[in-house]
């Protein structure tokens, strides 16, 4: 049997497995699966499996599905069932918490992918040209930071996840982070990995794919050379205090007694500031002398202010009695008066969004029973030697924006206040931990993560670790010396411009295309054929 030219024959082996793909892509169960699993990859790359390398290519397999669907509405379901496949990893530790029912709003977030199917789709599909592949590697990334704008929103869960944090351990891209936030890391890891696409799949395009890599790698390493650096003004000595897992009856005195013993080991070590973690203190410390005195002597033992948390029932004004998360500093007289009220809830866990509507989510999970009061404005607290602390509770230290206003507020370092324990044995802990690089990278402040369980951590004003962290299983009180800073980073400066200018990016590409559409004149349908004289249509003169 003669064999063709500029081909090798397949074995069967590779056919049978090339004919399984085919089928397995045509099939809506296998295709379906398919997507939800490519969604699911990129969570290998935050902590804790913490590959960030893996961040760089881990959208291939996703881009390369939607790539080969043949209508814009499959692209469409590619899109969405892989988001839904994306939140559901990076969030699979809230099952324990919401059963079911994040099921549900994994499935209602990852609609929010169907538009960028369809662009990849539009821009990645079939047989692109030199120009639209290089156009996609614009777009495509200005596409998913739209994605994840809108999905920070405090009431869609926030800015968990967003592609970027993954690398909070990258130095090059915490100088990006410097530059542009978290915003700008997200955008360059997609832009990499549709320029890897474009290499595997386009071969037309492969220059132009492999000039948007070295592009990309020049614009990081010149970032890395020029950008501002915050300018480094001395230390100050903090101690993190971790009580870690007390549980059963009794457990709010236990750990309040735990945190107490650990606090008075710091004596004589000569600290400049004391940090409890998230709801360390069960009682408002207004209405509770003997816990304020008792911290208050704390104070006066280690020669430093201690800011501790409350979760607590307060009434704080006509018709505001309810139950708050505070920041409240104690010196060694008793509270300062410095106290910061928690702006941004968790959804569920400390409130429920349209209670009238998914109160029935208490019934299927560990939903909040009762809705937790908001502060009204961020605080800045003023030590007794001079230094200013921005203080923010648990989840608010994934939002960029809180820590830019505190920088910009005054601020000469962050504490993040979290607890974390409801999730001890999940990813979680980690992913909390790691944020705090990435919001020391952007402001150019040290941040403190404290926590009741771990993992604490602390960071200087370029990202990087300030001492080592406090594991989920340690309960202890740990010193650290961090590096102070000031100057400002041109993220605190300029805010979120790479959310914008994607806008801008996509504004443009769209308005190309709707003008392109306008210009091309729409086919015709065929009239039916004339007839003649003496004929037919089918049988011409006859």
């Amino acid at each position: 049997m003669p064999m063709r030219r500029g081909r090798l024959p397949e074995s069967p082996a590779g056919e049978d497995g090339a004919r399984r793909y085919e089928r397995l892509l045509r099939s809506r169960t296998g295709r379906g699966a398919a997507a939800l699993c490519a969604g699911a990859l990129p969570a290998l790359a935050f902590p804790a499996p913490s590959l960030s390398w893996f961040a760089y290519i881990a959208l291939v397999p996703w881009l390369l599905l939607i790539r080969s669907a043949d209508t814009g509405r499959r692209a469409a379901v590619d899109g969405w069932l892989g988001g839904t496949g994306f939140m559901l990893a990076v969030h699979h530790w809230l099952m324990p918490s919401l059963h079911v029912f994040i099921l549900a709003l994994a499935a209602l977030l990852g609609l929010l992918w169907a538009p960028w199917g369809l662009l990849v789709s539009r821009l990645l599909g079939g047989s692109p040209s030199v120009r639209r592949s290089a156009t996609a590697v614009a777009v495509v990334p200005s596409g998913w930071l739209m994605i994840e704008l809108v999905r920070s929103w405090e009431g869609l869960g926030g800015p968990w996840g967003l592609l970027g944090a993954s690398q909070w351990d990258v130095p090059p891209a915490l100088r990006l982070a410097s530059v542009g936030g978290v915003w700008l890391v997200s955008l360059g890891v997609v832009a990499v990995n549709t320029a890897v696409v474009v290499l595997l799949a386009v071969p037309a395009a492969r220059k132009a794919g492999a000039a948007c890599l070295v592009a990309g790698a020049l614009g990081v390493g010149a970032t890395a050379l020029w950008a501002p650096r915050p300018e480094e003004t001395g230390t100050a000595r903090i101690a993190v205090v971790q009580p870690g897992v007390v549980d059963g009856p009794g457990s709010i005195e236990r750990r309040f007694t735990r945190g107490e013993e650990l606090t008075r080991d710091l004596a004589g070590r000569d600290v400049d500031l004391v940090v409890w973690g998230e709801s360390s203190v069960a009682v408002d410390l207004s209405r509770s002398p003997e816990a304020a005195d008792r911290v208050a002597a704390l104070s006066r033992l280690v020669g430093a202010d201690v800011l501790v948390n409350m979760d607590a029932r307060r009434t704080d004004g006509p018709d505001r009695t309810g139950i708050f998360k505070s920041a409240v500093l104690v010196g060694p007289d008793g509270p300062t008066g410095d106290r910061y009220d928690k702006m941004r809830l968790v959804p569920f866990g400390e409130y429920v969004p349209a209670r009238a509507l998914l109160g029935w989510a208490t019934s299927v999970g560990k939903a909040a029973g009762e809705d937790r009061l908001r502060g009204s404005a961020p605080v800045v607290m003023d030590l007794p030697d001079g230094l200013r602390l921005g203080p923010l509770v648990c989840f608010e230290s994934a939002f960029p924006d809180m820590s830019r206003q505190l920088t910009k507020d005054g601020a000469q370092l962050l504490v993040a206040q979290s607890s974390t324990s409801t999730f001890q044995h999940s990813w979680a802990p980690e992913q909390h931990a790691s944020l705090a690089a990435l919001r020391a990278a952007e402001t150019g402040r040290p941040m403190v993560h404290a926590t009741l369980t771990g993992v604490s951590a602390v960071y200087g004003p370029r990202g990087e670790r300030a001492g080592a962290p406090l594991g989920t299983d340690a309960s202890e009180a740990t010193v650290y010396d961090v590096p102070l800073a000031r100057g400002t980073t041109l993220y605190v400066r300029l805010g979120a411009w790479p959310v914008y200018g994607a806008l801008a990016v996509l504004a443009v590409f769209l308005g190309a295309s709707g003008l392109r559409s306008l210009r091309t004149p729409a086919p015709t349908r065929p009239g039916p054929p004339a007839r003649t004289a003496c004929g037919s249509p089918e049988r011409p003169g006859h």
